[in-house]
């Protein structure tokens, strides 16, 4: 499996609630006069073929950004497996056969994300890859973002509806290989602290 014959799709994981934001949507936050929408389609398009969005509710509220829009399928905000299921959905309805996840409140996500996870996946022969950070010597894995196969869809869906919420008890189940990226390379917004800092970043040149 290596990168330049994957049949990739985009898609972007905003079904989250923002509770810590005061609720709404994280992505329609403005960081350095655009939104982290708009900054995260900029970042992911060109790594991936087509492109949706993951979110709940009135799908008519993202009409501007020109993506086709899916909630969860399953009720009660599940958590990021809920969004990876869609995902894997719309790739299967679109003839797609892999599908990168990137979170909508996490702007300055590396800009070979794709490439990278792809190549992780093919060394380790691991049918998933995810991204990761290396800090103090610990290795700490960032499953929003992470290189997923339609194929294992039925088996997401069944272990969802059996209950089961944390990411990688999952991904460990079926191997799933780590690449590993610079420490603020997964930074996300979820207080207004955050955000504050993420203004900082771009005023310092952070792309």
């Amino acid at each position: 499996m290596s990168f330049g014959v994957l049949n990739l799709g985009g898609v972007i994981l905003s079904g989250g609630q923002a509770r810590r934001m005061g609720g709404g949507d994280k992505g329609a936050l403005v960081l350095g006069g655009r939104s982290l929408l708009d900054r995260v389609i900029d970042r992911l398009g060109p790594q991936v073929g087509p492109m949706m969005l993951n979110a709940n509710g009135d799908a008519a509220r993202f009409a501007e950004y020109g993506l086709p829009v899916r909630g969860d399928s399953l009720p009660g905000y599940p958590g990021p497996l809920a969004g990876v299921l869609a995902g894997l959905d719309w790739a299967a309805e679109a003839g797609l056969t892999h599908i990168i996840t990137a979170a909508a409140d996490t702007p300055f996500f590396p800009a070979d994300l794709a490439p990278r996870l792809a190549r992780a996946a093919e060394r380790a022969a691991t049918p998933i890859a995810l991204a990761a950070t290396q800090e103090g010597g610990r290795m700490t894995r960032h499953p929003t973002f992470g290189l997923w196969p339609v194929a294992l869809r039925a088996d997401l869906r069944a272990a969802l509806e059996d209950g089961l919420r944390k990411v990688v008890l999952w991904t460990d189940k079926h191997g799933a290989a780590s690449t590993a990226f610079h420490d603020d390379a997964f930074f996300n917004i979820n207080t207004p602290e955050d955000l504050a800092r993420a203004e900082r970043m771009v005023r310092e040149g952070v792309q």
